[in-house]
């Protein structure tokens, strides 16, 4: 179970038991736990504990604190192998969803969800590292696009089980997120036992590190970490709530997108390579701002429920998109700062996570449009920083203030 292994050496395992495998495993097992929790969330806490906007803001909030505080991981990785975090994380994230239905009070939830948020969290944040030391820069786009297509792939079926047997089979909600959980840790223990400890090639330091070259980097998680903040929470709750969905056609709205991320998950890798991680950011950006300010247009205007699920659907095409921000931080950083500022980049991403969910619930009360402009608005920054990212970004060659401005240099 601990054997250590260099990953030179471990072209030589059979492919079953190598790095990018292992990768591809994890990237499987995480959907089915917190899929299920995602598609089943918003009804099981409307029907089960009757949350109002501010009910499900506040539940974002204590969801998103793990990952603001996830620079933790730098300490933790001292004493744990990143390896060994990131599945033990992933099974404490099984466990804690695989109970979920027992705590079917505001408190229990937000008690439960915050567990399960440690796992997500850490888990998430260790993952990242792990993809760009054991993934080659020339072939990172293309093998992270078919990582997002294997998650989408798993989500895939879990959702596909949800739509048939939810409603034919009478399930209940005890009973699936028991099922789910279970899988997730049981595969997560399965990794932890059956692969060796890859050593990557250089070592990670082991504490805090912020980098003035880095700072476009910076900027952009947590432009990106208060955008997603809107969609995560309040899209699917619009759905529910003014659309009235029921579990079955939630899952079966996810289900579209699922598919339609599969197949375009592939091509994401291969539009960063070949047109570059600024461009493929900013045809994102550009299409966020849209689809925002459509959402808002949807309670504005009236817009039906057609035009809201085809917009759900784009949107999550474009935060596909979002991958070229791991390559773009790839090639302008030292190898040895993958771990501690993959920590560092969840903490800025998870900022506006802690305040934003909360304070936006209470302006939902008052006009949920508003709170699809401000996103969009957000969109609109996350636009004009990409504008700064090198045609051609490596070390030395962060953005394109270079030479201009002395922030970017170390």
């Amino acid at each position: 179970m601990f054997d250590k292994i260099s990953l030179a050496d471990a072209a030589n395992l059979p492919m079953w038991r190598r790095p990018i495998t292992l990768l591809f495993v994890m990237a499987a097992a995480l959907p089915i736990a917190f899929s299920t929790w995602f598609a089943l969330l918003n009804n099981f806490v409307v029907e089960v504990a009757s949350f109002d906007g501010a009910d499900v803001g506040l539940l974002h909030t204590v969801r998103e604190i793990p990952g603001f505080l996830a620079f933790g991981v730098i300490f933790v990785i001292i004493l744990i192998r990143e390896q060994v975090l990131a599945l033990t994380s992933l099974i404490l994230l099984g466990l804690a969803t695989a109970v979920t239905a027992w705590f079917p009070t505001l408190g229990g939830i937000l008690m439960i969800t915050l567990l399960s948020s440690i796992g997500f969290h850490y888990y998430e944040t260790v993952n990242q590292s792990l993809q760009l030391q054991w993934l080659d820069k020339k072939r990172a786009p293309k093998l992270l696009g078919w990582i997002t297509a294997t998650a989408s792939a798993s989500t895939l079926v879990v959702y596909v089980l949800i739509v048939m047997t939810w409603e034919s089979l009478g399930l209940s909600y005890n009973f699936v997120f028991l099922a789910t959980g279970g899988v997730t840790a049981a595969i997560a223990l399965f990794a932890l036992l059956a692969y060796p400890q890859f050593e990557s090639p250089t070592q990670q330091v082991k504490k805090m590190v912020l980098k003035k070259r880095y700072w476009l980097y910076y900027a952009l998680q947590f432009m990106a970490g208060a955008r997603r903040q809107i969609f995560i929470v309040f899209a699917g709750f619009m759905m529910v709530e003014k659309f009235g969905f029921d579990v079955h056609e939630l899952t079966g709205l996810y289900l579209i997108n699922l598919v339609a991320n599969m197949a375009f998950g592939p091509v994401v890798g291969g539009i960063v390579s070949r047109f570059g991680e600024q461009r493929t950011l900013l045809v994102e950006y550009i299409g966020l701002v849209v689809v925002f300010l459509a959402y808002g247009g949807l309670y504005y205007f009236g817009w039906g429920v057609m035009l809201a699920m085809v917009l759900y659907v784009v949107d999550h095409l474009l935060f596909s998109m979002a991958l070229a921000l791991k390559t773009y931080f790839q090639k302008i950083a030292d190898p040895e700062d993958m771990a501690p500022t993959a920590a560092v980049a969840f903490t800025i991403n998870h900022i506006a996570a802690v305040f934003l969910p909360v304070l936006l619930g209470l302006l939902w009360l008052v006009s949920p449009a508003a709170v699809f402009v401000l996103a969009a608005l957000m969109a609109a920054v996350s636009f004009g920083l990409a504008m700064l990212i090198p045609r051609h970004p490596e070390k030395g060659n962060e953005t394109r203030l270079v030479g201009r401005w002395p922030v970017a240099a170390e």
